[in-house]
């Protein structure tokens, strides 16, 4: 007779959230109007940057699409045998990650050609401007594309029943604030964007708009800190046990609120007002499944905190 506690809110959620990243991840890979972007943007004529970025990008989003279908499966078989190894589990870890980094590794030729540029600013243009470009488009590429994928592959390597589970912790925690500090550079870069278009009025004419700027400018930038002071204070754990599980609640939450906010607030709220931020939020962002982050977010808030047992919520 199957375990009655067996499914339990965090392990649906689980589930859930799987689905959603399977499902975004899906729809952004058969999304093929991209195709020929090459030709259509820019008055006209063949775009090699263009081209070569999107090419790129797409190749490598296959990793991901990948590295969602064999989560869902794993997550599936878990469900339907009610067990799975330890050896499995880190071998499917190390895999989806893995493809993970290969997936963010895929924004690589963004950032070379964005480094073209910023070499020729630097050669000719005056300081604000190589600043500007340097804070609103190298750094936010080279942490996206670059560092990044490295603490993922870093991580990856780390994923095995051989290695201490200390370390995994760490990579697990570093990784962490690299995305939500990539997030950051990247989401508040656009915004800038969209505030030089159209001015600063039309940041104040919605209080959608200043919300999603402040959560964006200043509340990822918050989150990213507080997991470093996480990971600070969580050093000595050389188990998932030893760790906080309600704050990684809490930081869990915070993420994937902060996605649904953005989407909600365009389904709700915008209204006609379409701008870079929407269209990059929802036409271009891959990190969308993220809004289903509460589903696992939510049972660890109210986990209790058990030293002996790893397989308790």
């Amino acid at each position: 007779m199957a375990d009655k506690g067996f499914y339990t809110p965090m392990k649906i959620g689980l589930l859930l959230v799987t689905i959603a990243y399977f499902l975004f991840t899906l729809h952004g890979t058969f999304t093929l109007e991209w195709i020929g972007e090459w030709d259509r943007i820019g008055g006209g004529g063949f775009r090699f940057v263009i081209f070569a970025e999107d090419i790129n990008a797409f190749v490598c989003l296959l990793f991901r699409f990948a590295a969602s279908i064999i989560a869902l499966v794993s997550v599936i078989y878990y469900f339907a045998k009610k067990a799975i190894s330890k050896k499995s589990v880190y071998k499917i870890l190390r895999i989806v990650v893995i493809f993970e980094a290969i997936y963010w590794l895929g924004l690589a030729a963004t950032t070379y050609f964005t480094a073209q540029g910023f070499a020729r600013i630097l050669a000719s243009s005056p300081i604000d401007s190589i600043a500007n470009s340097l804070a609103l488009s190298v750094i936010p590429s080279v942490v996206e594309s670059i560092i990044l994928p490295i603490s993922l592959l870093i991580l990856a390597f780390k994923l095995s029943p051989n290695k201490s589970e200390k370390s995994i912790i760490k990579w697990s925690l570093i990784s962490g604030i690299l995305y939500v500090l990539s997030f950051w550079l990247v989401y508040t870069s656009i915004w800038v964007s969209v505030i030089r278009q159209k001015g600063i009025e039309y940041l104040i004419a919605r209080p959608e708009n200043v919300i999603s700027f402040g959560l964006t400018a200043f509340g990822l930038l918050a989150l990213a800190i507080y997991i470093a002071y996480f990971t600070y204070k969580s050093k000595g754990a050389k188990s998932i046990n030893e760790l906080n599980l309600r704050t990684i609640g809490v930081i869990l939450l915070a993420l994937g609120a902060y996605f649904l906010w953005n989407y909600l607030s365009w389904v709700i709220l915008a209204d006609t007002q379409w701008n870079s931020w929407y269209a990059m939020f929802l036409g271009h962002n891959m990190n969308l499944w993220m809004l289903a982050l509460p589903l696992i977010a939510l049972p660890l808030l109210f986990k209790k905190h058990n030293v002996h047992r790893s397989d308790d919520y």
